[in-house]
């Protein structure tokens, strides 16, 4: 269901503008989701960084378990990159990143300068306009939503080039183009999305049943079509006929939880 081929004009001029820039920049600062570090981290994220310092940074850290989070910053440790989870929207975890950037040799009589890059949807914007203090980069939903090539001032001592997102030419394991699915890296219209949503169902009803009561009220069953279509009466959705909207409610459920509206949940975990 998810071997989903593609490799957009615009992700290939990403990676253009990323090796055309290297040359410009100290730092290559490497956005995941939290939820999900394996699935949102760029496979070859070392060979595309080539010689310069790479830092992981864990973003959305605030909607996963802190021992979870934790156990990534030692996983990515392991790996020799240096990594450090943060919530920009609170502007939380934000002062491990500066005591890094310290450390990072730079040419005399200019800022430091660091390349942002990252699939789509995991935050980038939030990230650079808590590093900018201001809203400097358009903020979204939706993948893709940055276009072209960016140069952002923050302060006198920082420079960033923000990116747009990038994904790799096929997704080879069906777990990590879920991941992708759920978190709404890939654009919805290459999705079956009413799927999608019975295979997040699926999965919470495996490792957070509760996520699913608590918020949609309803009761934990074997059968994800089944409380989809509970999910949609309880909310109102109904089409012609009185008959629920599925799909109505498949969106609704994949933005919510996109959203970190169903709480603290890790689609994947470093022991895995």
């Amino acid at each position: 269901m998810v071997n989903i081929h593609w490799y957009p004009g615009h992700m290939a001029k990403t990676r253009r503008i990323i090796k055309e820039n290297l040359k410009l920049v100290d730092l290559v600062l490497e956005i995941v989701d939290a939820r999900a570090p394996k699935s949102t981290h760029i496979p070859d994220i070392l060979d595309l960084a080539g010689s310069k310092k790479l830092v992981v940074v864990l973003n959305k850290a605030d909607l996963v378990e802190d021992e979870i989070a934790e156990g990534w910053i030692k996983f990515f440790s392991r790996q020799g990159m240096d990594s450090l989870k943060v919530d920009s929207r609170r502007r939380v975890g934000f002062k491990k990143l500066d005591d890094i950037v310290k450390t990072i040799p730079r040419q005399t009589g200019r800022p430091l300068r660091g390349i942002v890059v990252g699939v789509p949807n995991v935050g980038k914007s939030s990230f650079i306009n808590q590093i900018a203090g201001k809203k400097s980069a358009k903020t979204g939903n939706k993948p893709g939503i940055t276009r072209g090539k960016m140069w952002l001032k923050a302060g006198d001592k920082f420079e960033l080039l923000d990116t747009p997102g990038i994904l790799w030419p096929k997704i080879e394991e069906e777990r990590v183009g879920l991941n992708l699915a759920f978190l709404g890296c890939i654009k919805e219209e290459l999705l079956d999305v009413e799927e999608v949503s019975l295979r997040l169902i699926e999965f919470l009803l495996k490792k957070y049943p509760e996520a699913l009561s608590n918020r949609y009220k309803v009761e934990p069953t074997e059968d994800a079509p089944v409380m989809l279509e509970q999910i949609a009466k309880n909310r109102g959705f109904v089409i012609a006929g009185g008959r629920p909207d599925t799909l109505r409610a498949a969106k609704t459920l994949l933005k919510e939880f996109q959203d970190g509206k169903l709480g603290k949940i890790s689609l994947e975990e470093p022991e895995e």
